[in-house]
């Protein structure tokens, strides 16, 4: 029995993809604003339909998490007796699992209270672990919730390069939308083109009007406009991209408290989200990214990309255990139907390889 411990917990699922748009349009180019076309084509908005259900995408994506617990459990409980020495080891696995030591001795102590020097099964210690990360993780479910009184609603997103942040503006730009909501976007990144055309792409995809300015122009004069412009439009939700240099982290930080200036100028209640976006395949660096943005931009909640692409797929507990941050939304694919509210039993039940997802 021993070889067969936590043995087909977690079948080997293929590599997914980073969480990037795949199969953009050419960029529009830089420099101008863009009212957006119709956006995406009915087959478009509908080729999501016939994939497998969100927790099954879900499941996918934490495999390289679910797989790299379920290895080292495997290797740890070679008899099924519950001691100091096999505690000790699914410890240290899951503080090297990137779940952090006050999850790890939560999780072990849930244990050993019940069953210590006693023999357990499988399904006791799938259950445990899923209970524990659900535990830590169900207070910080949230809804990212667009005020409609406001005109616009404005979210100012924040995280370093690379982490997925304007492909999730672009994500979120299409679920606003599918939800009846008027939305612009705000190239604030200034000093990528990148940036701005990837953001102009996604306008296009989604109906958006896009504001940008040539490159290297100043972010806050930028961010001005824009709230200007959705005010006198009428615009439901405004979402304002952001730098995220923090290399020249002083640099960064007198550039976001200069656009938050420049908002409140027009709007004193604003902004009134700023959503970081962090990239799982970082791992414990998400902690000290989340840190700094903490400090610079006063975050208000969290986007946490690439699951699918990493075995750290813990660090969302460690996270949530520093910072007590909500959690909005999880991507585990490159799909704009990949990036989904955040459910912490979900969430739970994939990273430890449970059977199902439990009824909310």
């Amino acid at each position: 029995m021993a070889n067969k411990f936590f043995s087909g917990l977690f079948k080997r699922q293929p590599e997914g993809e980073s969480d990037k748009a795949a199969g953009e349009p050419e960029p529009l180019g830089e420099g101008r604003d863009v009212q957006a076309g119709p956006g995406l084509k009915a087959s478009e908005k509908k080729s999501g339909e016939k994939k497998s259900g969100w927790f099954s995408r879900l499941r996918s994506g934490l495999s390289k998490s679910s797989n790299r617990l379920a290895d080292g459990v495997t290797a740890i409980f070679t008899k099924r007796r519950l001691d100091d020495e096999t505690l000790e080891e699914l410890h240290d696995l899951l503080v090297t699992a990137d779940l952090g030591v006050p999850a790890a001795t939560r999780i072990t102590e849930a244990l050993a209270k019940d069953k210590f020097d006693k023999e357990i099964s499988d399904v006791e210690v799938r259950e445990a672990l899923a209970s524990e990360v659900a535990m830590s993780l169900t207070p910080l479910e949230q809804s990212l919730t667009i005020d409609r009184e406001k005109k616009p609603h404005i979210l100012l997103m924040v995280g370093v390069n690379g982490a997925g942040k304007t492909t999730t503006i672009g994500k979120l730009a299409r679920k606003f939308a599918d939800e009846g909501l008027s939305v612009m976007l705000a190239a604030g990144d200034t000093f990528r083109a990148a940036a701005i055309e990837q953001l102009l792409v996604w306008g296009e995809r989604t109906g958006a009007p896009v504001v940008t300015k040539e490159i290297g122009a100043d972010a806050a004069g930028l961010a001005y406009d824009a709230v200007k412009r959705a005010q006198e439009s009428g615009t439901d939700v405004l979402m304002i991209d952001t730098a995220g240099r923090l290399q020249n982290k002083r640099e960064l930080m007198d550039e976001l408290a200069k656009i938050v200036r420049v908002i409140k100028k027009l709007d004193a209640t604003a902004p009134h989200n700023v959503v970081l976006t962090l990239d799982a395949t970082v791992g414990q660096n998400a902690l000290s990214q989340a840190e700094a943005f903490q400090e610079i931009a006063g975050v208000t909640g969290l986007v946490m990309t690439k699951l699918d692409g990493t075995a750290r797929g813990g660090v969302l507990v460690a996270l949530a255990d520093k910072f007590s941050l909500p959690i909005h939304f999880i991507g585990v694919g490159e799909g704009v139907e990949d990036l989904q509210e955040f459910r912490a039993d979900a969430f739970a039940r994939a990273l430890s390889g449970a059977a199902e997802e439990l009824n909310h």
